[in-house]
């Protein structure tokens, strides 16, 4: 029997974490040809509505069904506005242990949700799912992720070196690929304590319920 991790809906003061819907195509299409998210991910660009269906049709539910991962759709509470996605994916049932990534919409950077989305789904993790890790790969020059990585408490593990394949604007306007270095980070469940409280300090939503 393969182990999967439950349909679940996360919440936090500000935002809810659930699974992907049909109605979400339009906006995550829209958020994943931003340029960043071109660099740092390996997502086809140009990236179309029906990209945007099939992952969540049929990409997403084969993932959760095989017990590799699960994708999350990041929403403001208030508005149901898309903000990003969480993903977790190459996890290892006997160990215990899964990578997590995350992607946020243009509009919705600086407001802290990246790292309030990944600190709710590692209290999750490793509260309700008894996880005893989770990782992260952040590319050499990904600044803005290796923040959100530290924000949350996660500790700098070492450096896969040549391991990445970033993308680049060209002067045509298209993309071409740039090799540089992934560093990885490990998040323990010790390594939250405190966190929580760090973050509400610095004004951030630190409340998580799931369901």
């Amino acid at each position: 029997m393969t182990t999967t991790f439950p349909d679940i809906s996360i919440n936090t003061d500000r935002l809810v974490l659930r699974a992907l819907e049909e109605a979400d195509a339009p906006a995550l299409a829209e958020m994943m040809n931003d340029d960043l998210i071109g660099a740092w991910t390996a997502v086809p660009q140009p990236y179309t509505e029906a990209a945007a269906r099939t992952w969540i049709t049929e990409y997403a539910p084969a993932e959760r069904a095989a017990g590799r991962g699960i994708d999350l759709a990041v929403t403001e509470f208030l508005t149901q506005r898309l903000v990003g996605v969480i993903q977790l994916g190459n996890t290892n049932w006997r160990v215990r242990s899964t990578e997590i990534s995350y992607i946020i919409a243009p509009w919705a950077r600086g407001e802290g949700y990246a790292s309030e989305a990944a600190l709710a789904t590692a209290q999750w993790l490793f509260g309700d799912q008894k996880f005893e890790r989770l990782e992260l790969r952040t590319a050499a020059d990904n600044t803005a992720s290796q923040q959100v990585a530290q924000k949350i408490g996660c500790i700098s593990e070492g450096v896969l070196r040549n391991a990445c394949i970033a993308r680049t604007r060209t002067e045509d306007g298209g993309w071409t690929d740039l090799r540089t270095d992934f560093i990885v980070w490990g998040l323990l469940p010790e390594d939250l304590d405190g966190v929580a409280d760090q973050m509400a300090e610095a004004g951030y939503s630190s409340y998580t319920d799931w369901s």
